[in-house]
């Protein structure tokens, strides 16, 4: 089984800036696709960004140019730096990792946190 913790969330001021982490724990033998995703009240949950395993990334249009995600492949940790924080942005954060828990394994596993909310606010 493995584990997944998210961090850092909290209550910031429009415009401030946050930075998440995500670190894995338990039966690893590598990572895949790292993910964050976030659900607003109210709303459906969806994909923030996206991270292979060799760093090519992905976001969502809304935060590109505030946001960034990155890795450490060797912590099994996961982080997402966010800038410029707007109100819309206000949601719980999730992480998601596919994980090869074993060498000999024929398929890699989706694993969630539970969750870290952000709130930004006035």
């Amino acid at each position: 089984q493995v584990q997944l913790v998210e961090s850092g969330g909290g209550v910031v001021l429009p415009g401030g800036s946050l930075t998440l982490s995500c670190v894995a724990s338990g039966s690893i033998f590598s990572i895949n696709a790292m993910a964050w995703y976030r659900q607003a009240p109210g709303k459906q949950r969806e994909l923030v960004a996206d991270i292979t395993r060799g760093g090519a990334a992905k976001y969502m249009e809304s935060v590109k140019d505030r946001f960034t995600v990155s890795r450490d492949n060797a912590k099994h940790t996961l982080y997402l730096q966010m800038t410029n924080l707007k109100d819309e942005d206000t949601a719980v954060y999730y992480c998601a990792m596919n994980v090869w828990e074993h060498s000999d394994d024929t398929i890699a596993d989706d694993y969630w946190g539970k969750g870290i909310k952000v709130t930004v606010s006035a």
